[in-house]
């Protein structure tokens, strides 16, 4: 079922400017350049998730929806010609839509998504799903974002017979993992699953209704900033595969302590489906603890002597990528990562598990994973024109992760180790003495620590000796330039809203 957030053509009669927003409950469409990259810091990258999602080549088996079907399970009315039918997969760019499809009109602030009805046409959509009639069939709805989910949960109703939902969740590694486990499913059957991070209350929605009748599989990314948002997205499909990551730093400022952080990840093991399985992390825990929240079966991955699924043996090769031994009860399989990083290897084990949980076996997963590739900006590797290797880990960032992608740069062989670092927002009152401690922490496994920006200037006092403080991207770049030489290796690594990416793009 399609959907299309904005009609946007940069330049053109939105003039670049229709930008979706999540902001607690309220949506906001067309924020200053700046205030969308701060506000959206540690959410939804809107402009690159929903940019990178496939225009299929072909139109897609999707479930055909009428615009008066639409409108009963939504509870609105048909504005236009009602026998309209939705045909299409969902987007939320309308760029993206593709002939069939369905464009959920959102009014922000500065601009008003209904008014960008015409370019959404231009490439495809067929109707409007809106608070107001527009040139398109529109179905006129109360609040566009509970009739999205409405929608969502009606497709996947409708589904539920053939089809096994998988719900990733953690304070660190949810995209990663929950990209091993599309590449581990895939191999079985058709699957869907989270384009990019798409992981909240309308990017759970629009990959729900990217499923058909061919979906077998459906992996849902979920994440959370307060207590309740995994509940209500298990609300809208229960799992009947739960994997709990880990209980981290990540939104701390927002959760207040990790005790409230574990019972937001915990929602996801109280959401399964009867008789799910949980899918819970042996080294951490507060994560090994939820198995009391279920009855269900439970699966444990980590490299705990006592976990189901269980990672042994692990080594590094000279590019920093992973190979180790899979060991169940039964079973053994060697694993060799494409991707760098000694954490991979537990995110591996956490799909490893949830694919034996739907019924793969260990040597089918074991092949899959070694052919994994990662979403965007998640550890990257280029090698630049100059001659230096780039990690782009630029997507997001908190103490956890950063610690962990620095101890991937430190692996890898090179002429030296340079970690170009940013802010990590919503960390709350300890914000800057975790900035300090990711400085020193850097400081011990790169030669050079760049801290970039005004929220990154406690990582450079952090670093000491080996720091050098850059005003923005900017100066970065400029700096970068100057001082790569062939053999070196660069980690990019900040929150969303310091958008590093910027640099890595720049030097690519």
């Amino acid at each position: 079922m399609p959907f299309s957030i904005c009609g946007r053509d940069a330049g053109r009669s939105c003039r670049g400017a229709c930008r979706p927003h999540v902001a607690g409950s309220r949506y906001v469409v067309g924020l200053s350049k700046n205030a969308y990259r701060a506000e959206t810091a540690a959410r939804i990258d809107w402009e690159h998730d929903f940019q990178r999602i496939p225009r299929p080549s072909r139109r897609p088996p999707v479930i055909p929806l009428g615009l008066r079907e639409i409108a009963a399970i939504t509870g609105g009315t048909v504005a236009g010609d009602s026998a309209v039918t939705v045909t299409a997969p969902a987007v939320l760019d309308g760029r993206q839509a593709t002939p069939g499809g369905l464009f959920a009109a959102f009014t922000g602030e500065r601009v008003d998504g209904h008014d960008c009805t015409a370019q959404a046409a231009a490439a495809g959509a067929v109707a409007v799903l809106g608070s107001r009639p527009t040139p398109l069939p529109t179905v006129v709805v109360a609040d566009v974002r509970a009739a999205l989910q409405a929608l969502a949960a009606h497709v996947v109703a409708r589904l539920r017979d053939g089809l096994t939902v998988a719900g990733v969740t953690g304070s660190q590694g949810k995209t990663g993992t929950k990209d091993l486990l599309a590449a581990v499913l895939s191999g079985a059957a058709p699957t869907v699953a989270t384009a990019g991070s798409l992981n909240n209350e309308i990017g759970v929605p629009l990959t729900m209704l990217r499923a058909d009748p061919a979906t077998r599989f459906l992996v849902l990314e979920m994440g959370a900033r307060h207590i309740g948002d995994i509940a209500a997205l298990t609300g809208l499909a229960a799992p009947d595969i739960a994997v709990v990551l880990n209980v981290g730093r990540a939104h701390l400022g927002e959760f207040g302590s990790r005790a409230a952080i574990a019972t937001a990840k915990g929602e996801m093991v109280r959401g399964l489906a009867p008789g799910g399985t949980a899918v819970l992390n042996a080294d951490d825990p507060r994560v090994a603890a939820m198995r009391a929240l279920t009855r269900g079966p439970v699966l444990t991955f980590g490299r705990a002597e006592h976990a189901d699924v269980r990672v042994c043996d692990l080594a590094l090769d000279r590019l920093g990528r992973p190979s180790f031994m899979l060991r169940t009860a039964g079973a053994a399989a060697r694993v060799a990562l494409p991707l760098v990083g000694a954490h991979q290897a537990l995110a591996a084990a956490a799909a490893a598990a949830a694919g034996l949980a739907a019924g793969r076996r260990l040597d089918d997963v074991a092949a899959a994973l070694a052919t994994a590739v990662l979403s965007k900006w998640r550890m990257e590797r280029r090698e630049l024109a100059c001659g230096a290797t780039l990690l782009d880990d630029s997507y997001n960032a908190n103490p956890d992760s950063a610690r962990a992608a620095l101890d991937a740069l430190a692996a890898i062989e090179g002429r030296r180790r340079i970690a170009v670092l940013g802010e990590m927002l919503e960390l709350g009152d300890g914000s800057e003495a975790e900035h300090r401690a990711v400085g020193a922490y850097a400081a011990a496994r790169a030669d050079v620590v760049a801290a970039v920006g005004a929220g990154a200037r406690p990582i450079a006092d952090g670093a000491g000796e080996r720091a050098v403080a850059l005003p923005g991207n900017d100066a970065a770049v400029d700096w970068l330039r100057d001082h790569l030489a062939p053999g070196d290796v660069l980690l990019v690594k900040a929150s969303r809203g310091a958008r590093l990416d910027e640099i890595a793009a720049a030097l690519a």
